[in-house]
């Protein structure tokens, strides 16, 4: 049966031990720091060439690169630090702010979120597309001319059982009681709003933000733009945690967190793995079709679902 709505008395109590505010707050702080400190650090982890050293051997910078890694980072430049600064002050103010004010449930207000939410990301990555097509073609900024483009019918199924693996592997260990122990929500909004509203405009605002909106523009802006960025100046390990943190915290659930930041890293390897964007928007594409499919069976087949994230 679809979950119900919880009583005004029990949500108010959840809302007054639920830790989550603080830990996305701090999410979307350890994120953003990473950039700033960590550009700092590698330019004081440079070592310096003695005289007896090699004068065409480049100096020795930390971390390692990855041993392997197609996703270029020479169309970035240290101008884009002000839009990746912009575009984590949106995210983490848009996501605070609702979480410090809930929304209401109601149908109307849920489907005007929902135009919102959609019209803010088709707006940001329409705007990071028209900043970055001034250096170069989108086809090739991400490597959109992938001649291996059919492996992403087993990249994306592998990928999404992968994740459902973790996920239950998650469920085994305790992860969402441990959860509901601290008061955290266990079932995202979005997922809840699937469940429980009896409005046909929400549920079609929902798959199209969950099938089209989200694999394409979320893809474009995490994986496309932000973390080359990152990868140019922080290195690519904390470029891939960064930017994966920041990628699960702004969907603002905290039981949500941890299996969307290691969502987020399986997505940075696949791009670096294939150096086209096309690979990462058909795991996020089949992983959200999935997820819809299976609640739109459980809503209308009367199958009960655990929570998950």
């Amino acid at each position: 049966m679809p979950a119900q709505p919880v009583a005004p008395s029990e949500r108010s109590m959840n809302a007054a031990n639920d830790p989550t505010p603080f830990v996305i707050t701090a999410a979307f702080v350890v994120a953003a720091l990473i950039f700033p400190v960590v550009a700092a650090m590698s330019l004081l982890r440079r070592v310096p060439q003695s005289a007896e050293s090699d004068p065409l051997e480049p100096p020795r910078v930390l971390p390692p690169p990855l041993p392997f890694g197609k996703v270029s980072v020479g169309l970035c430049q240290p101008l884009d630090l002000l839009p990746v600064a912009l575009i984590f002050s949106a995210f983490s103010f848009l996501v605070i702010s609702s979480l410090a004010s809930p929304p209401s449930l109601d149908r109307e207000l849920a489907a005007s979120d929902l135009v919102m939410n959609i019209g803010f990301q088709i707006f940001i990555a329409a705007t990071v597309l028209g900043y970055m097509t001034r250096r170069a073609a989108v086809v090739d900024w991400l490597g959109l001319r992938w001649t291996a483009w059919p492996k992403v019918f087993v990249i994306a199924p592998a990928s999404v059982f992968t994740m459902w693996l973790v996920f239950g592997v998650l469920q085994a260990c305790g992860y969402m009681q441990w959860m509901e122990s601290l008061g955290a929500e266990t079932i995202q909004e979005s997922v809840k709003l699937l469940q429980t509203t009896e409005d046909p405009m929400v549920l079609w605002l929902m798959g199209l933000a969950a099938v089209l909106v989200a694999p394409l523009c979320e893809e474009l802006l995490f994986r496309g733009f932000l973390y080359p960025v990152a990868k140019k100046f922080t290195g690519p390990w904390l470029a891939a945690c960064s930017t994966a943190l920041f990628f699960a915290a702004a969907h603002g659930n905290l039981s949500a967190l941890l299996p969307l930041f290691l969502f987020g890293l399986l997505l940075v390897w696949i791009y670096e793995r294939t150096g086209s964007l096309w690979a990462p928007i058909a795991v996020h594409f089949c992983f959200n079709s999935a997820t819809v499919t299976v609640q739109m069976a459980a809503r209308y087949f009367n199958i009960p679902l655990d929570a998950a994230p």
